[in-house]
Protein backbone atom coordinates (compact mmCIF):
# COMPACT_ATOMS: atom_id res chain seq x y z
CA UNK A 1 0.00 0.00 0.00
CA UNK A 2 1.31 3.41 -0.89
CA UNK A 3 1.80 6.17 1.63
CA UNK A 4 -0.86 8.20 -0.15
CA UNK A 5 -3.45 5.42 0.32
CA UNK A 6 -2.57 5.13 4.02
CA UNK A 7 -2.87 8.91 4.44
CA UNK A 8 -6.24 8.91 2.66
CA UNK A 9 -7.42 5.97 4.76
CA UNK A 10 -6.61 7.86 7.99
CA UNK A 11 -7.57 11.36 6.87
CA UNK A 12 -10.96 10.56 5.34
CA UNK A 13 -12.71 9.45 8.58
CA UNK A 14 -11.15 12.40 10.40
CA UNK A 15 -12.38 14.82 7.72
CA UNK A 16 -15.90 13.35 7.89
CA UNK A 17 -15.85 13.73 11.68
CA UNK A 18 -14.77 17.38 11.44
CA UNK A 19 -17.48 18.14 8.89
CA UNK A 20 -20.08 16.46 11.12
CA UNK A 21 -18.91 18.33 14.23
CA UNK A 22 -19.33 21.63 12.39
CA UNK A 23 -22.42 20.83 10.30
CA UNK A 24 -24.68 19.26 12.95
CA UNK A 25 -24.76 22.27 15.32
CA UNK A 26 -25.21 24.62 12.37
CA UNK A 27 -28.20 22.59 11.14
CA UNK A 28 -29.70 22.30 14.63
CA UNK A 29 -29.40 26.02 15.39
CA UNK A 30 -30.49 27.21 11.95
CA UNK A 31 -34.01 28.67 11.44
CA UNK A 32 -35.10 25.33 10.00
CA UNK A 33 -33.69 23.37 12.95
CA UNK A 34 -34.92 22.78 16.50
CA UNK A 35 -36.82 26.07 16.75
CA UNK A 36 -38.92 25.22 13.74
CA UNK A 37 -39.43 21.68 15.03
CA UNK A 38 -40.74 23.07 18.32
CA UNK A 39 -43.06 25.45 16.48
CA UNK A 40 -44.38 22.63 14.32
CA UNK A 41 -45.06 20.50 17.39
CA UNK A 42 -47.07 23.34 18.97
CA UNK A 43 -48.96 23.83 15.73
CA UNK A 44 -49.76 20.12 15.58
CA UNK A 45 -50.98 20.16 19.18
CA UNK A 46 -53.33 23.05 18.36
CA UNK A 47 -54.55 21.26 15.24
CA UNK A 48 -55.20 18.07 17.25
CA UNK A 49 -57.19 20.06 19.82
CA UNK A 50 -59.21 21.72 17.04
CA UNK A 51 -59.89 18.34 15.44
CA UNK A 52 -61.08 16.99 18.79
CA UNK A 53 -63.33 20.00 19.37
CA UNK A 54 -64.81 19.78 15.88
CA UNK A 55 -65.36 16.03 16.28
CA UNK A 56 -67.31 16.67 19.46
CA UNK A 57 -69.33 19.38 17.72
CA UNK A 58 -70.12 17.00 14.84
CA UNK A 59 -71.30 14.36 17.31
CA UNK A 60 -73.58 16.88 19.03
CA UNK A 61 -75.01 18.09 15.72
CA UNK A 62 -75.69 14.54 14.55
CA UNK A 63 -77.53 13.84 17.79
CA UNK A 64 -79.60 17.01 17.31
CA UNK A 65 -80.45 16.02 13.72
CA UNK A 66 -81.54 12.58 14.93
CA UNK A 67 -83.75 14.17 17.62
CA UNK A 68 -85.35 16.51 15.08
CA UNK A 69 -86.00 13.63 12.67
CA UNK A 70 -87.49 11.37 15.34
CA UNK A 71 -89.25 13.73 17.76
CA UNK A 72 -92.00 16.15 16.62
CA UNK A 73 -91.70 18.03 19.91
CA UNK A 74 -88.06 18.73 19.12
CA UNK A 75 -89.08 20.18 15.75
CA UNK A 76 -91.59 22.44 17.47
CA UNK A 77 -89.02 23.50 20.06
CA UNK A 78 -86.52 24.45 17.33
CA UNK A 79 -89.23 26.31 15.38
CA UNK A 80 -90.19 28.29 18.48
CA UNK A 81 -86.74 28.98 19.88
CA UNK A 82 -84.69 29.57 16.75
CA UNK A 83 -87.27 30.74 14.21
CA UNK A 84 -89.68 32.54 16.53
CA UNK A 85 -92.73 30.73 15.12
CA UNK A 86 -96.04 30.35 16.96
CA UNK A 87 -99.15 28.23 16.46
CA UNK A 88 -102.13 29.69 14.62
CA UNK A 89 -104.22 29.55 17.79
CA UNK A 90 -101.69 31.43 19.92
CA UNK A 91 -101.68 35.15 20.59
CA UNK A 92 -98.43 37.04 21.14
CA UNK A 93 -98.32 39.95 23.56
CA UNK A 94 -95.42 42.39 23.33
CA UNK A 95 -94.68 44.64 26.28
CA UNK A 96 -92.49 47.71 26.28
CA UNK A 97 -89.98 47.79 29.06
Amino acid sequence: MSSRAVLLERALPLAILVVAVVAVPVMILSPTGLGRLSGLRQERTKADEEISRLGQQITELRAEVKRIKDDPAAVERVARDELGLIRQTEVVFQFKE
